[in-house]
């Protein structure tokens, strides 16, 4: 296949579940933003979870995330709090009612739908997911991948450690977006 026609596959692709969460949003009285805000917080690891690492996991301007996080603390959806250690830091997160709307908005039973098509002989998940990087690579973009998946993820024998950050981390930051993430 043509390199320009797997860019057209790709943006397809992305229209369609794009389209799809329009739908859902405008359903929940949600913008497409608002979910994808959403979507990021219950997807990233404690290292992840600010401001900053959502403006650029988004590729937003500041202003643009700081009244979207405004707006989804004021309907109860998520909470900022304080970094104990570092009172500049804060850490975002989501609440109940915003898991709730969430998993209102998400479109996977359009994917699960789809892929019931997809032959079994191709590993997609790969496939898509070594274009991600490759994409991310070719424009310098921050990988966000997951942590386990980091160059300095490391297993231990009493659990999992961070070398970059030098610190533990649980079963959970390990399978969750990180920030910091780098691929070997």
């Amino acid at each position: 296949m043509e390199k320009i026609a797997i860019f057209e596959v790709i943006e397809r692709m992305s229209a369609l579940i794009r389209s799809e969460e329009r739908k859902k949003c405008t359903e929940l009285g949600l913008q497409p933003v608002h979910f994808q805000v959403l979507d990021y917080l219950s997807r990233c690891n404690r290292f992840s979870d600010s401001p900053a690492a959502l403006t650029n996991y988004l590729g937003m301007t500041r202003g643009t995330v700081s009244q979207t996080l405004q707006l989804l603390e004021k309907k109860g959806y998520i909470k900022k709090t304080t970094d104990s250690n570092d009172r500049r830091m804060v850490h975002i997160s989501l609440l109940e009612e915003g898991e709730a709307v969430l998993s209102e908005a998400r479109s996977t039973d359009f994917f699960r739908q789809a892929s019931t098509f997809l032959n079994e002989d191709v590993d997609a998940e790969k496939v898509f997911s070594d274009t991600l990087v490759a994409l991310q690579k070719a424009h310098k973009f921050q990988t966000f991948g997951l942590c386990k998946t980091c160059k300095y993820f490391t297993r231990q024998s009493d659990g999992f450690f961070c070398g970059l950050t030098q610190e533990k981390l649980s079963q959970k930051d390990s399978e969750k977006i990180c920030q910091e993430h780098t691929v070997n």
